[in-house]
């Protein structure tokens, strides 16, 4: 028997990792490529695709109700907000996501910005580059354990990027309203709801999925609830906070600045007033990267497909 798997979009420049998985699977599998970018793009070619193995294309609900033989629904990511899940389960289509391939490449980049943000390196470096040769552009900072680091979300990520906050002396403070404060003091963690963390951080780390309820989760309300010296962190999805709202919360000094690896409109707009602010850090949605990493999600996200189709479980199923 002949599977038809449709890579539906991807900005890889070869696909050789996920042509060994399914060359070594012992299926016969025609593995089609294309580049799509609307639904009816994707429509067009998946039709009659046993599985679907996707990028950024969408997969709407249209999208899916047009799938004739789809058995699995494969994304390169943690995130499956390309894909409507809820159409997916109806028709007893597995989704299934790669959501621990970058958990020490999101959280070391999380970390980083939260360093070059309390040492103000990225600051010091551009006064430097423009000849002020003076520690006073960067004043005031503060010691570590003086200050505290809130996390919104405690998922495998979050949990990881505390690990490696803790020992450099930040009181660290999380907010998930599916974990329980005990579980979070087994790990060293204090609990607080969403007003309390939004009020009591210097630092918010951002790790929330983007789902219906965490779309602009930050917006005007929570910054003007803010610190004046809080910084807000952002390695998760872009939409999870209210960008307009950001951009007045930081030009009206309501808070001290942001450092964001995605943005709400991506790349980020030219004309952003983002990119012309200095208490402003912002790298291009490229938390998730190392080479090791880009290896283990490509793998992982075709091993997902075959799993399902040799009617096995695999363990990254959503639905």
């Amino acid at each position: 028997m002949t599977f038809k798997v449709l890579l539906t979009d991807y900005e890889f420049a070869h696909l050789e990792y996920e042509e060994q998985v399914f060359n070594e699977s012992g299926l016969d599998i025609q593995f089609i490529k294309k580049q799509c970018k609307t639904e009816e793009d994707v429509i067009e070619h998946a039709k009659d695709a046993d599985a679907l193995l996707n990028q950024y294309a969408p997969i709407s609900k249209r999208v899916i109700d047009s799938l004739e033989k789809t058995k699995v629904i494969s994304r390169y990511g943690v995130g499956v907000n390309t894909i409507d899940v809820d159409a997916a389960q109806a028709k007893n289509i597995t989704v299934a996501n790669v959501p621990d391939y970058g958990m020490e490449e999101v959280s070391n980049h999380a970390l980083a910005l939260l360093l070059s943000w309390a040492r103000k390196v990225t600051l010091l470096n551009n006064e430097v580059k423009q000849g002020n040769w003076d520690f006073k552009a960067c004043v005031p900072i503060h010691r570590f354990d003086k200050q505290t680091v809130g996390v919104l979300g405690f998922g495998r990520i979050p949990r990881r990027f505390i690990e490696k906050v803790k020992p450099l002396g930040f009181q660290t403070v999380a907010y998930d309203p599916f974990v329980s404060a005990e579980e979070m003091a087994a790990a060293g963690v204090r609990k607080m709801e969403l007003d309390e963390i939004i009020k009591e951080s210097d630092y918010l780390s951002v790790h929330v999925p983007l789902i219906k309820e965490t779309h602009h989760l930050l917006n005007a309300e929570r910054f003007s609830q803010m610190k004046k010296n809080a910084v807000i962190i952002n390695t998760a999805r872009g939409p999870i906070i209210d960008e307009k709202a950001l951009i007045d919360a930081l030009e009206q000094g309501m808070i001290a600045g942001a450092a964001l690896d995605v943005t709400e409109e991506e790349p980020v707009s030219k004309t952003s007033p983002l990119l012309q602010m200095d208490n402003v850090i912002i790298t291009p949605h490229s938390a998730w990267y190392s080479e090791e990493a880009m290896v283990e999600l490509r793998r992982k996200a075709a091993k997902n497909i075959v799993q399902v189709l040799k009617g096995e479980q695999t363990p990254y199923a959503l639905t």
